[in-house]
């Protein structure tokens, strides 16, 4: 039976709960607080990663942050602030990461990561979005040092027990692979089961596939209230409607933790931000690549050549430090002696909040306090290559199917203590 459904949240995983609900014949309306031209779905590094197996949340990583704490310029930064959420959170990402718990993580990560690459790849092959970039040509893990080198081979071998293709590169093999490049690292680790993609290109082909499958989009307005009626919500309001929908999908990113407030609900859930630079011409660079020791990603988009990473816990903010663009940019041109990037590249730095969970998995389910409540959000820096898979399960969700994954690991539900 059709019903009536109301997204909250246009972002990567929003849109593809709307793509697979549509098809399914429900009536969609997407409600998000922005434009859709922005935000973490945007700036990323457009990477759908089956060999992307491990969780933020592991052992050392408490540590490591507080020892970068006050260092506004590290690829991991935590702002220190009186907050009991973040507090909270931050005792939770401490008590998930065990190795116990990263081994557990780990089979979930890469099961919902390979689904998703094939999905991506059902999409471009439907039409419905018409051409995007969607290429295998595999993701380069650089390094420079030994250490870095041991510690990536370590992942490596555990992607092999999946079956995914990885192989070893020296110097002069990674040199083979782009012969027009100079760089400056010992060797690779080529996960050839990786895919990329261009975010700015996907996005709007997305949003403008859905409009024409009769998806509602309402954009610039944000959600101020919603008012249930024992264990349903009844009327979702916003600052410029009100909707009565029979199901409601909450896919707002990392403002998702503030609307389950409005609900009653605790999501531990903090915003984690990533910068980007765009590079608007010709950089010789051919397949993407993850800087090992600068702890950046490099990709190779329609137009354009992307450079993103870092991880800011600071709050929901949109401010861009620019010592942490500095940082990127010193961290690429360490490994592309001959990659100028200019100051107006540098000023043109955007960012985008990522949802982060305490233990690095997603939250995707029901909720098991309002029945007709999915929530869908938290994959931290795995947004863009769970968007498909999300919006897959969502559907399932909805509909009562069988979902394509076992969804205990990722339950809303689960404690963390």
């Amino acid at each position: 039976m059709a019903k009536n459904i109301v997204i909250i949240g246009g972002g990567i995983v929003g849109l593809c709960s709307a793509y697979y609900l549509q098809k399914e014949g429900h009536q969609v309306t997407i409600i998000d607080k922005g434009d859709i031209t922005s935000g973490a779905s945007f700036v990323n590094a457009g990477y759908v990663t089956p060999g992307h197996i491990m969780p933020m949340a592991s052992p050392g990583m408490i540590l490591q942050g507080i020892k970068m704490m006050f260092n506004s310029a590290s690829p991991f930064y935590m702002k220190p602030r009186l907050d009991m959420d973040f507090l909270k959170w931050v005792w939770y990402f401490h008590k998930s990461s065990t190795k116990a718990k990263v081994a557990k993580a780990i089979p979930v990560i890469q099961e919902l990561n390979q689904i998703s690459n094939e999905l991506f790849s059902e999409i471009k092959q439907s039409g419905d979005l018409g051409e995007f970039q969607l290429e295998n040509k595999g993701l380069l893990m650089m390094y420079k040092t030994e250490a870095g080198y041991l510690h990536e081979k370590a992942v490596a071998d555990k992607v092999r027990l999946f079956g995914l293709e990885v192989s070893d590169l020296d110097q002069r093999e990674l040199t083979q692979l782009q012969p027009n490049l100079q760089i400056d690292a010992q060797g690779a680790i080529h996960y050839e089961c990786d895919s990329h993609t261009t975010p700015t290109e996907f996005m709007p082909k997305m949003l403008a596939y859905l409009r024409s499958q009769g998806v509602v989009i309402c954009t610039n307005e944000e959600v101020i209230d919603i008012k249930t009626d024992k264990q349903h919500i009844k009327t979702v309001v916003t600052d410029k409607n009100n909707f009565t929908p029979d199901e409601v999908v909450l896919a707002a990113g990392s403002w998702s933790g503030l609307v389950s407030k409005k609900l009653g609900l605790a999501l531990p859930l903090q915003a984690g931000k990533g910068y980007r630079i765009n590079l608007e011409r010709e950089t010789g660079i051919s397949i993407p690549a993850i800087l090992v020791e600068a702890k950046m990603a490099v990709t190779p988009m329609n137009g354009f050549t992307r450079l993103a990473g870092t991880m800011e816990f600071s709050g929901i903010n949109e401010i861009v430090r620019k010592q942490r663009v500095l940082a990127i940019a010193n961290g690429a041109k360490s490994f592309y002696p001959r990659l100028e990037i200019s100051a107006e590249e540098i000023d043109n730095a955007k960012v985008g909040m990522r949802p982060v969970s305490p233990d690095g998995l997603p939250y995707i389910g029901k909720s098991d306090t309002i029945k007709n409540l999915t929530i869908a959000t938290g994959h931290a820096m795995m947004g863009w290559s769970m968007g498909p898979v999300t919006g897959k399960l969502v559907s399932e969700i909805i509909d009562n199917k069988k979902t394509s994954v076992g969804l205990g690991a990722v339950s809303p539900a689960r404690r963390f203590n």
